[in-house]
């Protein structure tokens, strides 16, 4: 009998295989006490532990597929970072010492603390880096088990349908490696490093389908909808060569897509369009290049504060940006100041660990907020962005603005940072674009007050979602109510994009509905022209764009805004996609 489960699909495309169900043993951190003269031992078995995960996973980063992302690396390496931090090769052994346990009785209690930590984080990104964390200090516990048996070799993986409670990225990376057709995982989300390398190498993957290895054994046939989130377990025949056409059909579409990396953006009646890409790290480069964006619409740095145990100095910041720009060879460089915040406790200078989490996070200390309470984390920073400005195009976009206030205190700070640098007969670029992000809805319904002191805004739609509907989107009781078609939604992102014209100034979204399929369309009809997101949509959203007449779709969406019912409002949408090609 053919069963059906749906979860989360991370990563597009049609896999065909036989199940192959990973399992590994149970890990054991039951609490046991020691007595004094036995914690020496004890710290010496945590450390050998610590440098066999390591092992693992420098042999993981060694064994990347040449042909890998560059930015695949950058994962491994992530988790490398945290094995050496001190957070976790330090702390569990003050554990130790101080509370007379074991080893990974130690580690499951610090694992507690960092999961209290991150789990009060409103940055979804970063709250679900703690799916990373959990992967090391699993790693660490297994190597604890001298008795555990070793993980099924990856040697009988090719051509099957891997089926896992979760994966670490080096399980991604070797599973690429061998040949896997597709995975399925029991825990996970869009945002978890895995999903980010499973889209990176191009493998289709579902997440979030819980408990599935009950219901199915090794062996039986799996058929897997990356799209939809969808799986089939042992199909019909009929079924089955559905899936095989799709398969192919798919292909096809991804071939066709290749041929528009060089085709120019502009919509059926003339209306020409802006694509850039939203990066993390500098590796992420090349798949940018790989699609010819229209250079960085968002370049994150929190990274450099979150990776190293000091403030990160002025010269940090200056040798990354410019080893960036160097890469982009001219296009424009968007940097978005720290978004950093009271939920994000850092192990370093930044005294981070020394403020009180907020009762609420997303109404806290962060983002601007935060800079401006403490300018020594961000005067390094201005200056940083300032110098490598003479080095080529840079535009700057401040996190979290709220109100006029901050505005102006922002640009009286970068001015007074322009004079201590000419003072120092120091180069930058005079007219540096200063923008905001228009993540709030203050910010938006202040957005003709912003237009008229700034250079640009950037519409960040991932929070703005939040906070107008006043709903957290990885709270599984309440994320069906994430709706970027909310007419309160509409309506700010409408306003924002008005309050740009008007001023003359451009508007651009960063945000996950500027590479969403489904919506694109209708951002359009809004007069968005400049859209930026993760490089692997760049093509699709181009091919949806460049098929568009604007001038129709304004008249639809007006229709759309006006909608009197759910109802009414999805016939539009329908209407409005109707000529787009099929993804």
């Amino acid at each position: 009998m053919s069963l059906m489960f749906n979860g989360i699909g991370v990563s597009r495309g049609i896999a065909i295989g036989d199940a192959y169900l990973l399992r590994r043993n149970q890990i054991d951190v039951t609490s046991r006490s020691l007595t004094k003269k036995s914690v020496p031992t004890e710290v010496r078995r945590f450390k050998r532990a610590l440098k066999a995960a390591r092992v693992q996973l420098l042999t993981a980063r060694d064994n990347i597929p040449k042909d890998a992302p560059s930015d695949v690396s950058a994962f491994i390496e992530t988790h490398i970072l945290m094995l050496d931090d001190g957070v976790l090769s330090q702390r569990p052994i003050e554990i130790i010492k101080s509370e007379l346990i074991n080893a990974e009785a130690a580690l499951q209690q610090q694992r507690e603390e960092l999961i209290k930590v991150f789990g009060s984080m409103e940055d979804v990104y970063l709250a679900t880096r703690i799916d990373d964390v959990n992967h090391v200090i699993d790693s660490v516990l297994r190597a604890l088990d001298d008795g555990a048996e070793p993980a099924e070799g990856p040697e009988h993986w090719k051509g099957q349908i891997i089926v896992a409670d979760d994966l670490t990225p080096a399980d991604t990376v070797t599973m690429q490696h061998h040949g896997v057709a597709g995975f399925i995982t029991e825990t996970g989300g869009q945002l978890s490093h895995t999903a980010i390398l499973a889209r990176s190498l191009g493998i289709p993957a579902i997440v979030g389908i819980p408990n599935i290895r009950k219901y199915i054994n090794s062996g039986e046939v799996l058929t897997l909808d990356g799209r939809l989130g969808m799986v089939l377990a042992e199909p019909t025949d009929q079924m089955l060569a559905n899936f095989k056409r799709q398969q192919k059909e798919t292909k096809q579409k991804k071939r066709e897509l290749s041929k528009l990396i060089d085709t120019e953006a502009i919509t059926l009646d003339g209306v020409k369009l802006k694509l850039s890409a939203n990066i993390e790290i500098e590796e992420d480069i090349k798949a940018l290049k790989r699609v010819n964006a229209n250079g960085v619409g968002l370049y994150r740095t929190e990274f450099l504060y979150l990776n190293q145990e000091t403030i990160p100095t002025e010269q940090e910041h200056f040798k990354v940006y410019t080893k960036v720009l160097r890469s982009l060879k001219g296009e424009t460089l968007t940097i978005r100041t720290a978004d950093l915040g009271a939920d994000k406790q850092l192990d370093s200078q930044l005294s981070m660990r020394e403020r009180p989490l907020a009762h609420n996070p997303a109404m806290g200390l962060r983002g601007i907020r935060l800079c401006l309470s403490d300018p020594s984390l961000f005067l390094p920073q201005l200056r940083a962005i300032l110098r490598a400005s003479a080095r080529g195009p840079i535009r700057m976009l401040i996190p979290m603005l709220t109100n006029i206030a901050e505005v102006d205190q922002c640009l009286k700070l970068l001015e007074q940072v322009k004079q201590n640098l000419r003072d120092e007969n120091i180069e930058f670029d005079e007219s540096m674009p200063v923008g905001a992000m228009v993540e709030v809805p203050a910010a938006a319904i202040s957005a003709a007050q912003f237009a008229e002191r700034l250079d640009f805004l950037s519409i960040g739609t991932n929070d703005l979602i939040q906070y107008t509907l006043a709903i957290d989107r990885i709270d599984d009781q309440v994320d069906y109510l994430y709706d970027p078609m909310h007419p309160a939604v509409l309506q700010l992102i409408k306003t924002t994009i008005d309050a740009g014209q008007k001023s003359g100034i451009p508007v651009t979204m960063c945000g996950e509905m500027a590479g969403d399929s489904r919506y694109v369309r209708v951002l359009l009809g809004l007069g968005l022209t400049e859209f930026s997101m993760p490089p692997n949509l760049i093509l699709e959203t181009k091919r949806s764009l460049i098929s568009a007449r604007r001038s129709t779709l304004k008249k639809q969406v007006n229709a759309l805004l006006n909608a009197n019912t759910s109802e009414d409002q999805k016939a539009i949408l329908d209407k409005i996609n109707a000529s787009a090609p099929e993804s």
